[in-house]
């Protein structure tokens, strides 16, 4: 190949098969006769012009093709590089939206923990007000019992101090009642006294 492009070979093929000498194992018939005429050339030999022609093709070629492989690599970084951008002002904004909601969130809870305390602090003082109502309604409730169980007791004391009255009355004005016991009546006062 490099021969047929122009070029010339320096070093001798080496000679025979393997080396030994014998450059062809031919038959050789028993008939020799002339050999037959050799083929018609078209012209004569010329030195080719364009010897390194097919070299530089395929130089060019290699040229192109890293013009292509360069071209599709600055297209692919181009658009990585573009999705790289899209993809961190994503995150930013994903980023500052977290951040917004975090502050509303520590902001609600504060609201919240505010709230708590207040309602903790009301439902103490409720709790005492509730205690104070209820030893008031059980001394007012001891009280009524008391008033019940003795109601009668008491409107006896009245009706006989009533009647004690009238009758001083009458004796002050000169009627007689030497008759009625007094020992009931003085029991009762010194009951009403006590109480």
């Amino acid at each position: 190949i490099y021969e047929n492009m122009g070029g010339e070979v320096t070093t001798p093929a080496p000679g025979g098969i393997a080396g030994t000498g014998i450059e062809a194992l031919v038959q050789l018939s028993s008939r020799r006769g002339a050999p037959p005429p050799p083929p018609e050339t078209a012209a004569a030999y010329t030195k080719k012009s364009q010897e390194s022609g097919g070299v530089i093709a395929m130089m060019d070629l290699l040229v192109r093709d890293l013009d292509k492989e360069t071209t599709v690599a600055e297209t692919e970084e181009t658009q990585a590089q573009k999705e790289y951008e899209a993809m961190m002002a994503e995150c930013a904004e994903k980023r500052a939206q977290d951040s917004k909601s975090l502050t509303d969130k520590e902001a609600a809870k504060a609201d919240l923990q505010s709230s708590l305390e207040t309602s903790q602090g009301e439902t103490k003082s409720t709790a005492k007000e509730l205690i104070a109502t209820q030893r008031y309604m059980a001394s007012l409730h001891a009280e009524c019992d008391w008033l019940l169980q003795y109601y009668d007791v008491r409107r006896q004391a009245r009706v006989e101090e009533s009647e004690s009255l009238t009758k001083a009355k009458a004796v002050l004005a000169g009627a007689d009642y030497s008759f009625v016991q007094l020992g009931s009546v003085a029991r009762a006062r010194k009951f009403l006294q006590r109480v």
